[in-house]
């Protein structure tokens, strides 16, 4: 059964080490899709696909690479983070059930404890507790203030130690449906705006359903720093144009534009179709009257 894996690195300026992740995480069985790293986040994001346990060895070995590498306690970025190997979600592909991406995320997150000595804690559709279903509040203590925050026994993790890794603090994995990680910079450097049109795209603060949503500086960048950083969770109620234009809307209000967006990784291609539906009002348009896709049904002798 085939699975996509997502997992996402703190590390996003030193080619030698993204390198490093890459040449573990290679298997015959497994492609490596893609790795989108960014520096100003300082964070890097490998796409990976294959039969589910030669997904689990991949990361095992680059969750090992991450830990000989990448030390928090000197690290800097401007995307939260609470481990070396921050996240990890299993995504099913076709036919895929959910149910063996949540026995992926188990057997990673076992190793991941017993023989790394990294704490797991399970979360999306692998948590054990409903107060572990939302990343946010998984994560929502950073790597300095870890120790503390596992100290407390409602946050003890579901694998490993009780307390954080020196270098590579703790690690969420999980199983979960496919999101899109979509970001839009602003026309502006203050990072307040960003914070409001963040708080008035965000879900969980009365905006659009199944959308997360961040304000994020990006220094590099130096005409246009900051940026609107969300998760698309639910994109068949939420798409990329619905969360654009209210980005735009309330950017608007602060005299500021949308100059660029980004998507980080890959996207489901149906995501691509509606954006075209709505923008180019293509209403009856399908992925069939895509040509390289049509070409390649064809090639593989099944019918349009």
């Amino acid at each position: 059964m085939l699975v996509e894996c997502v997992p996402n690195f703190s590390e996003g300026k030193r080619p030698a080490v993204l390198q490093a992740l890459l040449d573990a995480a290679r298997r015959p069985r497994v492609r490596v899709l893609g790795l989108s790293a960014d520096p100003d986040h300082n964070r890097a994001v490998m796409t990976l696909a294959g039969e589910g346990a030669d997904v689990v060895e991949a990361l095992f070995d680059a969750a090992r690479t991450a830990l000989q590498l990448i030390d928090l306690r000197v690290h800097e970025g401007s995307h939260p983070r609470m481990g070396a190997v921050d996240v990890v979600p299993f995504v099913p592909i076709d036919e895929t059930p959910m149910a063996y991406c949540v026995q992926m995320a188990q057997e990673l997150g076992g190793r991941l404890g017993s023989e790394l000595g990294l704490p797991v804690y399970l979360y999306e559709r692998a948590a054990r507790s409903r107060d572990r279903v939302n990343l946010a509040r998984v994560r929502q203590a950073q790597f300095e203030d870890l120790g503390a925050w596992m100290a407390d026994a409602r946050h003890r993790p579901d694998y490993g130690p009780a307390s954080p890794h020196l270098t590579g603090g703790a690690v969420a994995v999980g199983a979960r449906a496919p999101l899109i990680a979509f970001n839009a910079w602003l026309s502006t450097r203050d990072p307040h705006v960003a914070e409001q049109v963040a708080r008035a795209v965000r879900g969980s603060s009365g905006g659009l359903v199944g959308v997360k949503a961040l304000p994020m500086t990006t220094p590099s960048r130096e005409e246009h720093p900051v940026q609107v950083s969300m998760n698309l969770v639910d994109y068949q109620k939420t798409s990329m144009p619905m969360a654009l234009d209210l980005v735009r809307r309330e950017a608007a209000r602060y005299g500021a534009q949308v100059v660029r967006t980004e998507v980080v990784g890959f996207l489901p291609l149906e995501a691509v179709i509606e954006s075209a539906r709505y923008y180019l009002q293509l209403t009856d348009v399908t992925a069939e009257q895509i040509i390289e896709r049509s070409f390649w049904t064809h090639r593989l002798g099944e019918e349009p």
